[in-house]
């Protein structure tokens, strides 16, 4: 008989074009946050474990069941470099899913970057080498290796889907995620709002000091009545 399909672990996505990644990657994720709706970012649990650190990259998504990293030593195997591995570990802290060993693995394999919504581990050595490692907190204790987990499905992590193949951009401030074939389109608003943010803080430091849409705001809430200026 002949096997039945692995039904666990997909190898083939549709990967932004790397032009893409670099061009998004100049962008603060809150500049991308924005202009993508102001949706699409992780918790705020899931922060770098560094804040010198940043991640652009196509997401290999995983899934896995609480306090086990199989899963993601199958994602670390078939990833290709500039990939950025997205962990669903549905938020638990009761134990470290990757250390300074599987980092440095990610590292020597051309991975950009791994974000877990879940613990890790070995924090001075994780700072000190730079890798880009997100998480939700810090747990001394190791995982198991024993349950079966999914990679390359749409994953929910963090409060964020994430399809595979999405564009993940992460820095100080946090986590967002790019739907794929919005890309070429969100980096066009992009710029333009940072050179619009760009001259609104250069009025500021000018003199400029009240924001143009303040009091439209206020009378439009109820907050002033007609005619009323602050």
């Amino acid at each position: 008989m002949p096997h039945a399909e692995n039904t666990f672990i997909k190898r083939d996505l549709t990967r932004i074009a790397p032009e893409l990644v670099k061009q998004a990657a100049e962008f603060q994720a809150a500049i991308l946050a924005d202009v993508a709706g102001r949706r699409g970012t992780l918790h705020g649990r899931v922060k770098p474990v560094s804040p010198t650190m940043k991640v652009a990259g196509p997401a290999i998504t995983v899934e896995v069941r609480p306090g086990d990293n199989l899963a993601i030593h199958a994602a670390l195997a078939i990833a290709q470099p500039g990939d950025v591995i997205v962990v669903d570990g549905k938020g638990d802290i009761s134990c470290a899913l990757i250390g300074e060993i599987m980092s440095t693995q990610a590292e020597a394999s051309g991975i950009a970057g791994i974000i877990i919504d879940g613990a890790v581990r070995d924090a001075d050595a994780l700072c000190e080498n730079g890798f880009p490692v997100f998480s939700a907190g810090l747990n001394p204790c190791g995982p198991t290796k024993s349950v079966a987990g999914r990679v390359n499905y749409p994953v929910s992590v963090a409060g964020a889907t994430i399809q595979p193949g999405d564009l993940i951009i992460g820095d100080v401030d946090g986590v967002v995620v790019l739907p794929r074939e919005d890309v070429p389109a969100l980096i066009e608003l992009a710029q333009k709002k940072r050179d619009a943010e760009t001259k609104r803080i250069a009025a500021i430091r000018e003199g400029d000091i009240r924001a143009p849409w303040l009091e439209k705001a206020l009378l439009a809430a109820g907050m002033l009545n007609e005619g009323e200026e602050l």
